[in-house]
């Protein structure tokens, strides 16, 4: 381990020459970075076995630590999931890019043109936990956006994501660009989180990706600016007017189809009329498959179902298990959502169109859905190719935070001789 003398040095390091590329970056051509992400997409596939050789390292490091299975599904890498590696790089590299993008323009009476395009932030900061993909995603989305990026993963994944850093690095050989645009920090000394917090010469945001404890850290040390969500408190309202069949799929997928990620749901409220018919027939189902049901009183009587808890509201399992509450309306079910919710994402299942509007207008969740799986709550499946994060709070950016939501922009102002009076 570096003693705190050498972390410091190598963090002014990285930082020093992620601002020198970032200069670069700003105006680097479109069809540069699209080139970068295709090759760094056929490096990680030439460079398979490799990744999943090291990932092997990082899930015995796991193991001995001992993460949970949650948490050793979400560090795992095999074929499959190199292949969503690649297919990430490449969908991020095939979308348009935002740099330069005219948002608005104007002309005033004064004789000015009033331009606003779109530029990169400058560098990004990303420390995330576990899950390496995340190094393909961030590094992508910030070149896509024409940032520089310093990457510090987690100590769990350091071998996987190593490897895949070293494909971006290959992809930013091939395209001409500098190659301290895609930074990692190289080592897993936790003094490097807390050095990257307070770089605020060279470091324009930081995003925290991972688990209450890193993003909590983060949001009360960083001195320089975070885009973050602190937890995934998701949940799906089963309305009085909802279609059994739907809500039975959608919280079905919602909770099992991957417990680990945070658009899972963790909360179930059923409205009190449906709760001997659709919302029985729900809570058997999930109990078929695994789950454990902590339920309140209106529940407790089916056999399986366990006793919720007070802790058991608000709380982000990340497991197979979910709590479960009977509520009398589609108001008390919003109070619930507000007072115990993360503002992440919250679903409705409802034929009823106005109760989906009272749902969507007086929820201020980042994600807001209908008759859909809360699993959906993702920047792939919303059409950004990858996403950063899933940003909760209400200044820049909101939801997934996609290349897009990696810019900032300025106004281009044009007059032909133009005085003010």
């Amino acid at each position: 381990m570096m003693d705190a003398m050498d972390v410091s040095a190598v963090m002014a390091d990285l930082g020093r020459n992620a601002r020198a590329a970032a200069a670069e970056l700003a105006f680097a051509s479109g069809a540069d970075k699209a080139l970068a992400l295709t090759a760094a997409a056929d490096a990680v596939w030439a460079r398979r076995d490799e990744i999943i050789a090291a990932n092997a390292k990082d899930m015995a490091f796991g193991r001995e630590k001992g993460l949970s299975a949650a948490m050793l599904d979400r560090l795992m890498l095999d074929e499959a999931r190199v292949q969503s590696i690649c297919d990430g790089l490449r969908a991020v590299a095939a979308q348009d890019d935002p740099v330069g993008r005219t948002m608005d323009e104007w002309d005033r009476p004064n004789g000015l043109h009033i331009k606003r395009v779109r530029t990169p932030l400058g560098v990004v900061g990303v420390i995330y936990e576990s899950r390496p993909n995340v190094t393909a995603d961030a590094g992508a989305l910030c070149l896509k956006a024409g940032n520089a990026v310093i990457l510090r993963g987690g100590s769990e994944s350091f071998h996987s994501s190593g490897v895949i850093h070293g494909c971006l690095v290959d992809g930013l050989k091939a395209a001409g660009l500098p190659v301290h645009a895609i930074q990692r920090v190289p080592t897993r000394d936790r003094a490097a989180v807390r050095e990257m917090l307070t770089m605020t010469d060279t470091i324009d945001v930081i995003v925290p990706r991972g688990g209450k404890g890193l993003v909590g850290l983060v949001q009360r040390e960083a001195r320089v600016p975070v885009f973050a969500h602190l937890e995934g408190i998701v949940h799906i309202y089963i309305d009085a007017e909802a279609d059994p069949e739907k809500a039975l799929k959608i919280v079905l997928n919602a909770k099992t189809r991957r417990t680990g990620i945070c658009g899972a749901a963790e909360c179930l409220l059923v409205h009190r009329d449906v709760v001997d018919t659709i919302g029985q027939g729900v809570v058997r189902a999930l109990l078929d498959v695994g789950v454990e049901v902590r339920g309140d009183g209106s529940f407790s009587a089916i056999e399986g179902v366990t006793a919720a808890g007070v802790d058991d509201w608000g709380r982000e399992f990340l497991d197979m298990i979910i709590a479960v509450k009977a509520v009398e309306n589609i108001d008390e079910a919003i109070e619930h959502i507000r007072r115990f919710g993360s503002n992440h994402t919250d679903c409705i299942v409802t034929e009823n169109d106005a109760a989906a509007d009272r749902f969507f207008q007086r929820l201020d969740s980042a994600i807001l859905m209908r008759n859909a799986s809360t699993q959906f709550a993702d920047g792939g499946e919303f059409g950004m190719g990858a996403e950063i994060g899933i940003a909760t709070g209400k200044m820049h950016a909101r939801g997934p935070v996609g290349a897009e939501q990696l810019t900032s922009f300025k106004y281009l102002v044009t007059g032909d001789g133009a005085v003010r009076t």
